[in-house]
């Protein structure tokens, strides 16, 4: 009987490749690591959002290396196949539009399937919107909460924006579209806070209006919104924010009410902390403070 000859079996001996999670500009084509142009040259495949995109910034920098769209809408199957390329030893680097990979942007399925089968994740860090306004935007940022995107719909995003009370900075991204109303919605909600609203990051007219919402609010609505919009909401200053406005009190008018209904000074001021959006240090310097200009 004649002997068929099997397919050669994969060499499982041979170690996998690597995944990079590399970031890339967020506007100007500048803001790229050397360490990132290296690895985008070096490895087997870039699997990106769009690849029309990413080929305009490969283009840029002479770099040949073959691309493959990985997307929101095609990660659940496109995932496993990134997954055996690299099982099977090859590099993958994954890049979004813009920014870090994974920030509001898709990716998780494919770097937990990557940790899942041993294969090694690489960071390659880059430019951040997120960053660049916390860094430039001139509000307090020793604590915050990133939210990504609020919801789109107004009853769903102001019940969100509702569970955000208490927290000391904010930072979200936004359409241009949805911006002007946003701000309504987080003056309604949360109060007459110090804002930044960073637009067009890096990009010809980069743009950083700051004011209170209610004062950069009134900005937007006069010349409406171009371009990438990221928005930073900081603490409330003086006060606690209620409905919309600002109502002055002490602290240790907070901490008396507090502990009349039995709390201890120590679940008091966390109770106080959390509602004026501070962290509980800055409440009690706050206080101690009001002690020292009362004396």
């Amino acid at each position: 009987m004649a002997k068929v000859n099997a397919p050669a079996a994969r060499d499982l001996a041979s170690p996998p490749g690597h995944l990079y999670v590399v970031g890339t500009p967020i506007g100007n084509l500048e803001d790229i690591t050397l360490r990132a142009l290296r690895v985008l040259k070096e490895v087997d495949l870039v699997a990106c959002e769009d690849t029309r995109r990413t080929r305009t910034l490969l283009d840029h920098y002479g770099i040949t290396t073959p691309t493959i769209s990985y997307h929101e809408h095609n990660e659940f199957t496109r995932a496993p196949e990134l997954m055996i390329r690299m099982e099977e030893g090859e590099d993958i680097a994954l890049v979004s539009d813009a920014g870090m990979p994974l920030v509001s942007d898709p990716g998780f399925r494919l770097v937990k399937l990557a940790v899942r089968h041993n294969v090694t994740v690489i960071p390659v860090p880059g430019a951040s919107a997120l960053v660049a306004t916390l860094a430039a935007g001139g509000l307090p940022v020793e604590e915050f909460r990133f939210v990504g995107f609020l919801p789109a719909k107004r009853l769903a995003r102001q019940r969100f924006l509702h569970e955000l009370k208490g927290e000391r900075a904010l930072v979200f991204y936004e359409s241009p579209q949805r911006a002007a109303e946003t701000l309504e919605d987080v003056l309604k909600v949360l109060g007459d806070r110090p804002l930044v609203v960073a637009r067009e990051i890096t990009k010809l007219h980069e743009e950083f209006l700051r004011g209170t919402v209610s004062e950069v609010l009134a900005r937007l609505k006069g010349k409406g919104v171009k371009g990438e919009v990221t928005i930073l909401l900081g603490p409330p200053e003086n006060g606690v924010e209620r409905s919309g406005e600002i109502v002055s009190r002490s602290i240790q008018e907070e901490l008396d009410e507090s502990m009349a209904q039995g709390l201890s000074e120590k679940a008091a001021l966390k109770l106080v902390a959390k509602t004026r959006g501070l962290s509980k240090s800055e409440a009690y310097r706050q206080w101690q403070s009001e002690k020292s200009s009362g004396e």
